[in-house]
C-alpha cells in the first residue's frame, strides 16, 4: 500500500467567514491510506470547524496553513471537485432535499465520478443499491423517499452511511454522526464504516466525535484530542478511553498553561 499521506494538514489557522473570530489556531494532522482516526474535543474547540474546512464549507474561511489532499491542493478545489476527488462528508445536520429521492440523488452523484466516456448501468446501480441497503438493514422501500424529507435523526444518519457505502470515496469525514443514535442505529453505521474498510483497505476515514461509544465498534488507529483550536495529543485507542474517565479538564489546563 502507498504509504504517502491521503490528507495533509499542516498548521491549517481558519475562522467564520466575513467575522474576526479564529477558530482553528494551528492545525497539524497527517492521515495515510487505509487508517481511521478520531478526533475528540469538548464543544468550540473545532472539531466540526475542521471538518467543514476540509470539505470547503463557505461558512469557515481558511486563513493559514495547508492541506493537501492525495498530494493535490484541497484548499484550491471547489467544494465539488473535492467531491470529486473522493472527499466525503457525512453531515451532523444533514440537509433535506424535497423532490428528490434517495435513489436518484446517488445515481447521479455516481455519474459525476465517471470519465466522459465511461456510463453507469442501471440495472448495475440497482443491484449496487440494494446490496447496499441490505448491509444497513433498509427497506428497499427508503430508496424512493425524499433525501432525507420527513427523517428521523437515526434515518438521516443512516442515509449518510448509505451514501458512503455506495460512493465508496477515498476519504470520509464524520462530523459527529453518532450523535442522536441509539446503540442500535450505532452499530448498523458502525458496521458501514467496518465493512468500507474491510472491502476497500486503502479507504480512509475522520470520525469526529464527543464520545468513546462509537470507538467500541470501530477500531481508531489513531486517537486525537482537539482543544482551543489545535490538536494537543495524539496515541492509539488508549486516549479515548482515558479522555471517558477522566475528561478533558487536564487538556484545558495544560494547553491554558
Amino acid at each position: 500500500m502507498d504509504n504517502a499521506p491521503i490528507l495533509n494538514v499542516a498548521a491549517l489557522r481558519a475562522k467564520v467567514a466575513d467575522e474576526d473570530l479564529e477558530i482553528l489556531k494551528g492545525v497539524d494532522l497527517t492521515i495515510k491510506p487505509g487508517e481511521i482516526h478520531a478526533i475528540m474535543g469538548p464543544n468550540g474547540s473545532g472539531k466540526s470547524t475542521l471538518a467543514k474546512v476540509i470539505a470547503g464549507h463557505p461558512a469557515y474561511e481558511p486563513t493559514g496553513g495547508s492541506v493537501y489532499f492525495g498530494g493535490e491542493d484541497l484548499l484550491d478545489m471547489e467544494p465539488d471537485e473535492r467531491a470529486q476527488a473522493g472527499v466525503f462528508m457525512a453531515f451532523q445536520y444533514p440537509v433535506e432535499i424535497p423532490g428528490v429521492s434517495i435513489a436518484n440523488f446517488l445515481r447521479t452523484a455516481l455519474r459525476a465520478r465517471l470519465e466522459e466516456d465511461e456510463e453507469l448501468d442501471l440495472f448495475d446501480f440497482q443491484e449496487l443499491l440494494m446490496d447496499r441497503m441490505e448491509l444497513l438493514e433498509m427497506d428497499p422501500s427508503f430508496a424512493q423517499r425524499p433525501v432525507n424529507d420527513g427523517f428521523s435523526g437515526g434515518e438521516k444518519k443512516r442515509n449518510e452511511i448509505l451514501q458512503m457505502a455506495v460512493l465508496k470515496p477515498s476519504l470520509a469525514v464524520m462530523d459527529e454522526t453518532d450523535s442522536g443514535l441509539d446503540i442500535d442505529a450505532l452499530k448498523i453505521v458502525a458496521n458501514g464504516v467496518n465493512t468500507l474498510k474491510r472491502e476497500s483497505p486503502g479507504k480512509s476515514v475522520l470520525l469526529i466525535t464527543h464520545y468513546q461509544r462509537i470507538l467500541n465498534h470501530i477500531s481508531p488507529d489513531v486517537v486525537h484530542v482537539m482543544v482551543d483550536g489545535r490538536i494537543v495529543e495524539s496515541g492509539g485507542p488508549e486516549v479515548a478511553l482515558e479522555l471517558e474517565a477522566r475528561g478533558y479538564e487536564e487538556y484545558r489546563k495544560a494547553h491554558a498553561a
